[in-house]
């Protein structure tokens, strides 16, 4: 018998008056994936997050955890636990007693309770912290102890409400690192709700693309950057060009195109609107000839920030690989 996926949605729904936040959501998550729900503000990966929590109860459809239905079951009677965007540790207590106290409502014995909230504590990097209160700790340390905290008591499913929209981009980024190789080394489902495109590519073993209330796709980070099933997800997912031509509608992503001479034979000819200087790389806008534009990412081998300037109403020609190119459905 194949076992069932820690967590199972099938045909989820929620309404807030005449607004469908979630519309007939289908999902699987297997054991011990890192998995995405990605989408806009407003697209319904909140409050689908917030439905498997059990803190919002479905009008319609199921919630399965380990193919057990839980879609009436309190928050308290689920085993997953949730991690919060602003931390909601108790400012009274040491990092220790925040630790522990999932353990102590559970009434798990004292000495107990400390060898795993120790346990946690290493894991999150926080060894030698348990006696600070939470207001001695910086923004990053604050979240690995609310991570510590919903670990300890290993839940089958971690769930992750946007846990690093507060802080810096420099410290998001070392964290995104860090919260995958503690997934990784829990070997525990992660299900992890933002809006950030690079965070998801970054992160994800899967993810699923949520526009108005709907998935548009589930797949791999690079499967859904290379290959998007919509004309949404090339749009969503990092930037693409989405292209009309001879009755396809397909889309080119920025760094597969070349930039050529103008005067040459090949590609497309059109002319540099913009040209922005972005450190590794230079981006481009061009106005192509018979319509529309295209934005074209060229690595800076040797090109300066003193050179981009004068590339703009420069004529040229792009060219890409028709490898590159994919198909997607128009929006209805």
């Amino acid at each position: 018998m194949i076992d069932a996926p820690d967590i199972r949605l099938r045909s989820l729904r929620k309404h807030y008056g005449d607004i469908a936040a979630v519309d007939g959501v289908d999902l699987d998550v297997g054991r011990g994936e890192f998995f995405t729900l990605l989408g806009p503000s407003g697209s319904g990966k909140t409050t689908t997050l917030r439905m498997i929590a059990g803190f919002e109860r479905p009008d319609g459809g199921t919630v399965e955890l380990g193919g057990r239905d839980v879609s009436r079951l309190p928050p308290f009677d689920r085993d997953v636990n949730t991690v919060f965007q602003d931390y909601a540790l108790f400012p009274h207590m040491s990092v220790q007693q925040n630790v522990e106290y999932g353990l102590k409502v559970k009434r798990v014995a004292k000495a107990e309770r400390r060898t795993k909230a120790t346990e946690a504590l290493r894991v999150v990097r926080l060894e030698g912290y348990g006696d600070r209160k939470p207001g001695q700790l910086s923004g990053g340390q604050r979240q690995r102890v609310a991570l510590a905290r919903a670990i300890v008591n290993t839940p089958r499913a971690l769930l992750l409400d946007e846990p690093l929209g507060a802080l810096d981009l420099k410290l998001r980024q070392e964290l995104q690192i860090e919260l995958k190789s503690i997934q990784q080394q829990l070997g525990m489902t992660f299900v992890y709700v933002t809006h950030d495109q690079e965070e998801a590519l970054t992160m994800s073993d899967r993810i699923a693309v949520f526009n108005d209330g709907r998935i548009e796709q589930v797949d791999t980070p690079a499967v859904m950057y290379e290959h998007p099933a919509t004309a949404f997800v090339a749009g969503f997912i990092g930037t693409s060009n989405i292209i009309d031509r001879d009755g396809r509608t397909f889309t080119v992503r920025p760094e597969k195109i070349r930039v050529l001479p103008g005067d040459g034979p090949e590609g497309e000819p059109g002319q540099i609107r913009a040209a922005v200087y972005v450190g590794p790389f230079t981006k481009l806008v061009v106005a192509l000839d018979r319509g529309g534009e295209l934005t074209v990412l060229e690595q800076n081998l040797e090109t300066s920030s003193s050179d981009v300037h004068e590339m703009e109403g420069r004529r040229v020609r792009l060219r890409w690989s028709p490898d590159v190119e994919f198909v997607v459905k128009e929006e209805t």
